[in-house]
């Protein structure tokens, strides 16, 4: 299955209003969604991070032993977490990665990674297949990846098709926690694959 990127990609300014919004907050608390997965020391890969909801806290979370890698196809979106991350005094834990439509481009992170982020921008991914097959070979054996997609714009069926997707990669259903208006599946790299 093949998708084309520009009819799903979440525009900049579409950013500032519902990914950058406080009220957002009311929904989601990003240290209680990623906190009991992110340690500090870890490498965390965060694909699609809009305007950092999630990054800032991965980089407190991963503290000074660690890092974030922040990737994007779109360079106003990293420009805009640059400037967060900034302010916040965390732009040193953040590698902000400027990426192409058919790659990740974490070809150096292989085998590295300790926890991969993909919050609700799986689906505007052209080749989900390849996606997840990516982010399988960047994690450590044992790691963790946190698929979620938002119920009111993710049909059961599509998220269905990306979990497929994820577990033919390699990666084993490991528990589904409950995250509000989502679907959410924690996937784990088993050892030794």
């Amino acid at each position: 299955m093949s998708r084309k990127q520009a009819d799903h990609v979440c525009p900049p300014f579409i950013g500032y209003f519902l990914l950058a919004n406080p009220l957002r907050r009311l929904l989601y608390t990003p240290s209680s969604i990623v906190g009991a997965y992110v340690s500090e020391g870890m490498t965390v890969i965060e694909p699609g991070p809009g305007m950092g909801f999630f990054t800032l806290e991965l980089a407190r979370l991963v503290g000074a032993s660690g890092r974030v890698v922040a990737l994007d196809i779109q360079p106003k979106m990293l420009k805009v977490i640059a400037q967060r991350a900034e302010r916040a005094d965390l732009l040193g834990l953040v590698d902000l990665r400027l990426i192409e439509n058919d790659s990740l481009g974490i070809n150096d992170l292989k085998g590295k990674a300790d926890f991969f982020l993909a919050f609700a921008m799986v689906h505007e991914v052209p080749n989900p297949r390849q996606f997840f097959k990516e982010a399988f070979a960047s994690l450590k054996n044992g790691a963790r990846l946190l698929l979620v997609e938002p119920k009111g714009h993710v049909s059961e069926q599509l998220y269905k098709e990306e979990l497929g997707y994820a577990q033919t990669a390699g990666f084993r259903v490991e528990s589904r926690p409950a995250i509000r208006i989502s679907r959410a599946t924690l996937l784990v790299k088993e050892k030794g694959t």
